[in-house]
């Protein structure tokens, strides 16, 4: 199947997105058929900070259009920060989407977690991504510490580079999650996180969002 992946949001999760389909492909000897189409980062989290859902839904949207018109079956948005207007996106999308807050949630089920932690942006951690999670209890940063948490990820998510100021701050947050209020596991509820736990151990388990958004949009796209 063909699929539309709205990217951008920040480049670097694009790239991460790409890689992991081409990939997944690649082994299983088929061959991926994609069209992506550029959403504004700055823009996204201008609205998502403000809480626009509607407003971003109808950016999104217009891209999907984009996205049918060259021939895409389904739709999905590479940022676990975008999905904070997927009620209003699906509302009005032409397109089927891939969305991973579903997928996350069965995820965490099959693990049979009782507690996880979670880190990303502001919204992503207070909703508890949004208020899909459902199957586990979820808890996070508080105070000044979520305000660190979140400042860091956007200040690494818009230009696609981490710092080693900004990767040990997520490994402080997240052992302190697992030490001192049992969570059982961290989330990486930031697509972009990726670029500050990948090749590292940061000393407690970690459950990547966007890597289970891949296998969601692999499968969707092999008609599984």
């Amino acid at each position: 199947m063909h699929i539309g992946l709205i990217g951008g949001i920040g480049p670097a999760a694009t790239d991460f997105y790409y890689r992991g389909l081409i990939d997944r492909h690649t082994k299983a000897g088929t061959v991926l058929d994609v069209t992506i189409a550029h959403a504004d980062a700055r823009q996204m989290t201008g609205n998502l900070t403000i809480k626009d859902t509607k407003a971003q839904a109808e950016i999104f949207a217009r891209l999907i259009h984009r996205m049918a018109a060259a021939g895409a079956k389904a739709a999905a948005v590479t940022s676990m920060g975008g999905h904070f207007c997927a009620q209003d996106l699906e509302a009005i999308s032409p397109l089927p989407l891939v969305n991973a807050i579903p997928a996350v949630n069965e995820a965490l089920r099959a693990r049979g977690l009782r507690r996880i932690g979670i880190i990303g942006t502001r919204n992503v951690m207070e909703s508890s991504l949004y208020g899909g999670i459902t199957s586990v209890e979820v808890i996070h940063p508080e105070g000044e510490k979520l305000g660190q948490v979140h400042d860091a990820y956007v200040a690494m998510a818009v230009p696609g580079h981490v710092t080693e100021g900004q990767r040990s701050l997520f490994f402080k947050i997240g052992a302190e999650l697992c030490r001192d209020h049992g969570a059982e596991a961290i989330v990486l509820g930031g697509t972009d996180l990726f670029l500050a736990f990948a090749g590292h151990d940061p000393g407690f388990p970690v459950i990547d969002c966007a890597d289970i958004h891949v296998d969601a949009i692999y499968a969707r796209s092999v008609g599984a």
